[in-house]
């Protein structure tokens, strides 16, 4: 049995206002949670990381395999009216929010289709919901919330009118970023940008640590 809901989500409509969109629940096989979990990374800093800067164990690892396949890729696809053969994917992973994270944005014209998908045990905090919104400005604009619970994922074609944004929150937050993007040379660009900025925040991890194990003694 596969790890993703493949039908599930083919039946689940394309929402077209403010831009295209799609929002499903209990995307991942429930039964296979535990060795999703298991195989997820220690992530104790902010920030979205490539697959490069983290060690992830083989349950992790077969849902990446499931999303970069042709599967996964045809459903997509068929539900944006889209070709992605050939063009390349990115991943990034994130395990935890700062009260830097959530700001209004639409994403980066290099990419076409982003992909989400959350990996929490039930959320029932106010912040980190993912809202999409009706513009760049307003938070409160909201035209859908994506709880970040296990299983439920957010599809979308990234537009100068995809403005999406969360209400702060700070701790743990499990996410999975997947993007077709316009080309090689772009997918490249991105994981470089995301492995210096993984090597910075571990470096800022470090001396946070070592200035606050200096002030404990």
């Amino acid at each position: 049995m596969g790890l993703l809901k493949l039908e599930a989500l083919a039946k689940t409509p394309l929402q077209t206002d403010p831009f295209d969109y799609v929002v499903a629940t209990g995307f991942l096989d429930a039964a296979s949670k535990d060795e999703v979990l298991g195989g997820f990374p220690e992530m104790p800093d902010p920030g979205s990381f490539p697959l490069s800067e983290v060690q992830i164990g083989s349950g992790f690892r077969a849902l990446f395999d499931e999303l970069d396949g042709p599967e996964f890729r045809a459903v997509i696809e068929k539900k944006f009216k889209v070709e992605l053969a050939g063009k390349p994917t990115m991943f990034t992973v994130r395990g935890r929010c700062d009260a830097r994270d959530g700001r209004i944005h639409t994403d980066s014209k290099k990419k076409i289709i982003t992909v989400l998908i959350y990996l929490n045990d039930d959320w029932n905090e106010e912040g980190g919901r993912l809202r999409l919104l009706r513009d760049g400005e307003d938070l409160n604009s909201t035209v859908a919330e994506v709880s970040p619970a296990y299983g439920s994922l957010l599809a979308f074609r990234r537009s100068d009118r995809s403005f999406h944004g969360h209400e702060t929150y700070v701790g743990p937050r499990k996410v999975v970023q997947m993007n077709w993007v316009v080309s090689d040379q772009v997918a490249a660009w991105e994981q470089l940008r995301h492995r210096i900025s993984a090597a910075a925040k571990r470096l800022r991890g470090r001396r946070g640590e070592g200035k606050r194990g200096v002030r404990a003694a």
